[in-house]
């Protein structure tokens, strides 16, 4: 076994192995989408307990194997506790991080998506943008970040859906969730960001039928 490795990211899923163990998969900023293997997370004693759950952003430290990764530590940042009472906006949370999974790729830089997932979740909790806004803003700059959109005005009826999707493409993530639209231009906008990730993502989101049902 070689020398540990330093990442940070977000665990984007974690499922069972065996009678303690934890399969994760994570969202670097260094090596893009990576599995790894969490030995004991289950034990109520274990240091990966809690750092082992979706939505969790940390400094992972792993050694590096030939199909996969084995996480020996953690250092947690954030946790994002709270979005699991917060009700839809939970469900939001997860489809964003079934896009993300989707999206990334291994042995990448994956730093813009990283924090667009981070600024994303702060963004639902803020409850300064409605979560209908936020999927859209989210599932445009996705896009746009991973060489799937670009504009084309002739599509747009509304002048300020128009203006917030150059905005959206133009802005640094940090600055993506500063505005709302009024309901005509909100409409058009969503109409327009879930068209191109239904024609650019061939994955049935499961999140994505809860979302729908609630809405």
């Amino acid at each position: 076994m070689g020398e540990p490795i330093l990442v940070t990211g977000v665990v984007l899923s974690a499922m069972p192995v065996g009678e303690y163990d934890r399969r994760v998969v994570l969202l670097t900023k260094e090596r893009g989408r990576i599995t790894a293997f969490a030995r004991g997370a289950r034990k109520p004693n274990s240091p990966l307990l809690a750092a082992t759950n979706a939505f969790v952003f940390a400094a992972f430290t792993l050694y590096e194997g030939r199909s996969s990764y084995t996480l020996i530590q953690a250092g947690v940042s954030h946790y994002f506790l709270e979005l699991a009472s917060e009700l839809p906006e939970v469900y939001y949370g997860f489809y964003f991080l079934e896009l993300a999974d989707y999206f990334a790729q291994e042995n990448v830089d994956e730093t813009q998506m990283v924090n667009l997932v981070f600024v994303t979740l702060r963004a639902l909790l803020k409850h300064k943008v409605e979560p209908k806004l936020i999927r859209s803003i989210y599932e445009l700059k996705t896009l746009v970040i991973n060489g799937y959109f670009a504009i084309d005005p002739g599509e747009y009826g509304d002048e300020t859906s128009l203006y917030a999707a150059y905005f959206v493409v133009s802005s640094p993530v940090e600055k993506l969730y500063s505005f709302t639209l009024q309901e005509d231009s909100k409409k058009e906008f969503a109409e327009i960001a879930h068209r191109y990730m239904k024609k650019c993502a061939d994955r049935h989101f499961k999140s994505l039928d809860i979302l729908e049902m609630i809405d």
